[in-house]
């Protein structure tokens, strides 16, 4: 499995706010996920959250003063700081993004910060007039002005009661966020890698419309793994009810034309084009202005809407971009993927079976059959759609280097 977060040394600051509670949710989730997590508590912290309760989560010292005697490290913060390949800061209260923008190093957190080369990523929270102060604002630009990643805040119930803006991000968007900065320098770096995702719809009325059961997944999680690795990636996305990946550009449409415009733009300076999205072969011929309602004195009950084909789109993607597709069957699975294989010019395709209840539409997990142009075969077995989508990626870098 691709993880960047893997192996990683992170140092994860908790400030004073109720909502600190949230980073110990944070700091299992990376260290389950193989990361290095050393915890650097302000005093503000402690009256929220004891230091006992991370290290009970990450099996590691705490860090809560700077001057601390017991500490193995005779200068803990340079330790920390030389060691950590990203430092979030989760939650940032308004003081400590003031003091972080004005270079201020009086506790173990900010001299850390202050004597690190490491990516920063800073979570504000906080009221949402605080947020909103000007002086609030102003520190914020600093802190992006000198590269450093702000995430957040989002709108909702605050401590005070007031709904706005001033809510720590969840955790899935910090550590999503956190796995795209860690794959920068990955094996796809400087590549640009367009993904299709999710089932289009051809609307019949202003109601209505002719879709598929595909629910996106797959197209998702191979954009995350895209970007994981460093690519730069574009999203062209049919509807549906995930959410959002940070660090990539997303295109929403809805019908096969709009995706045609939006693969096709995309393309035009692309490395890779992977098709994951099921496209409607057919759309309604005549799409009704207003609703069809039902007429009871139609013979048998009967209404019949004429299809005309879509336009097949693969055939104008530029020849330098190299194409992956997907074949979604129900029969004769490696027969039919060969045949669309040949007839499109993929480079490579994957086949999955979509008859079986473990894989396919819907389901977190997937199992393919990736074809290539020599008719060699590759099976990839019953795994998470993004393990899927790291195995189609590692044959795409293996193209990539031989072209």
């Amino acid at each position: 499995m691709n993880n960047p977060i893997c192996g990683k040394n992170i140092v994860l600051g908790v400030t004073g706010s109720i909502s600190c509670y949230k980073a110990a949710d944070l700091a299992s989730k990376l260290t389950q996920q193989g990361a290095v997590v050393d915890v650097v508590l302000t005093k503000g912290a402690t009256n929220f959250i004891s230091p006992l309760t991370f290290t009970s989560l990450t099996g590691r010292d705490v860090y809560v003063d700077m001057f601390d005697p017991s500490s193995k490290q005779a200068i803990s913060h340079v330790s920390l700081a030389h060691a950590a390949d990203v430092i979030i800061v989760y939650p940032a209260t308004a003081h400590t993004i003031a003091k972080i923008a004005h270079g201020f190093a009086d506790d173990i957190l900010t001299t850390t910060i202050l004597a690190s080369r490491a990516n920063v990523l800073v979570a504000p929270a906080m009221d949402g007039f605080m947020f909103e102060n000007p002086a609030t604002q102003e520190n914020i630009q600093k802190l992006r002005d000198r590269g450093i990643f702000i995430l957040g805040p989002s709108e909702g119930r605050l401590a005070s009661g007031f709904v706005g803006m001033g809510r720590l991000v969840e955790v899935p968007y910090v550590v999503d966020s956190l796995e795209g900065i860690l794959g920068i320098n990955g094996d796809l770096d400087g590549k640009n890698i367009v993904v299709s995702a999710g089932g289009t719809q051809e609307p019949i009325d202003p109601v209505r419309v002719i879709t598929n059961r595909s629910s996106g997944k797959m197209g998702f999680a191979i954009a995350r793994a895209a970007r994981n690795r460093g690519a730069k990636v574009t999203l062209v996305t049919a509807p549906n009810a995930l959410p959002s990946i940070s660090g990539i550009d997303m295109r929403n449409v809805s019908t096969v034309e709009e995706m045609r415009e939006q693969v096709l733009y995309a393309c035009e300076n692309a490395d890779v084009l992977v098709m994951a999205a099921a496209v409607s072969d057919y759309r309604p011929k005549n799409v009704s202005d207003q609703k069809i309602k039902k007429d009871v004195t139609v013979k048998q009950n009967e209404l019949s809407i004429e299809l005309v084909q879509n336009e097949d789109f693969i055939k104008d993607v530029p020849e330098t971009v190299l194409k992956v597709g997907f074949a979604a069957e129900s029969e004769n699975l490696l027969d039919n993927a060969q045949k669309k294989l040949i007839e499109k010019g993929f480079s490579l395709i994957a086949a999955n079976d979509i008859t079986s209840t473990e894989s396919g539409f819907n389901v977190d997990n997937n199992k393919i059959i990736i074809l290539d142009q020599s008719g060699d075969t590759e099976d990839v077995p019953l795994m998470s759609k993004y393990d899927v989508g790291n195995r189609i990626l590692d044959r795409v870098v293996k193209l990539l280097d031989v072209q």
